[in-house]
């Protein structure tokens, strides 16, 4: 494993792993984070308490806590594996953050949207999904290019709890080689070749929606 070629076949298979655990907490995140929105501006008083104690509240704990939470305490009553406890432990961190996101995103748009909606007859629930929402998900978009640079980086959270992600076969590697430079430099690469690739993609998915508006 001295060579360059050889420690990004070794890393290769963390690569994988470490996409697939910051595409599943994306999109369990996008799932909450467009759900506690919705609440947070059209929720009744106990619907709104829930979306912002739910958004204040994981926001002020370290991810690597929600971690530890998870895998040592949840799954003592659900069964989780150490991959699906990090991928749901970043998620439901993500959703949170999401939340925030989207909650801006709905309240850029502008009322008379909604009021036009409602005066031809469309019900609440209807101008929500297929008024409001789409407008809001292309606001959402630069920022969201944000939050899918951080979990990405935070995927490598989920090392403490033995998933052999990126970063895990990095320390893997430069244990046995005693060169640290070599494997951590290799998988520094790798992250910033998938967040351009995801943020890319997200800049040519925000353009598409732009040049349709």
């Amino acid at each position: 494993m001295d060579s360059f070629s050889t420690m990004v076949q070794f890393l290769l298979p963390g690569l994988g792993i470490t996409l697939l655990v910051t595409l599943i907490a994306l999109f369990m995140g996008c799932l909450i984070g467009v759900f506690m929105a919705v609440l947070r501006v059209y929720g009744n008083t106990f619907a709104r308490t829930v979306a912002t104690s739910y958004s204040i509240v994981v926001r002020a704990i370290p991810v690597v806590v929600i971690i530890f939470i998870l895998y040592f305490v949840i799954s003592e009553f659900i069964d989780l594996s150490a991959f699906m406890a990090g991928a749901v432990a970043l998620g439901f961190a993500s959703g949170a953050y999401q939340t925030e996101i989207f909650r801006g995103a709905i309240l850029s748009v502008p009322q008379g949207q909604m009021t036009a909606a409602r005066g031809i007859g469309m019900g609440r629930g209807k101008a929500i999904r297929c008024i409001i929402m789409p407008q809001a998900l292309r606001i959402a978009i630069p920022s969201l290019i944000n939050e899918v640079s951080l979990v990405l980086k935070d995927s490598s959270l989920v090392f403490v709890i033995g998933v052999p992600e990126l970063l895990r076969r990095a320390q893997y590697a430069s244990a046995s080689t005693m060169k640290p430079l070599l494997a951590f430099g290799t998988a520094a690469l790798f992250y910033i070749l998938l967040t351009l690739v995801l943020s890319k993609f997200l800049e040519a998915v925000e353009q598409r929606f732009s040049l349709s508006s």
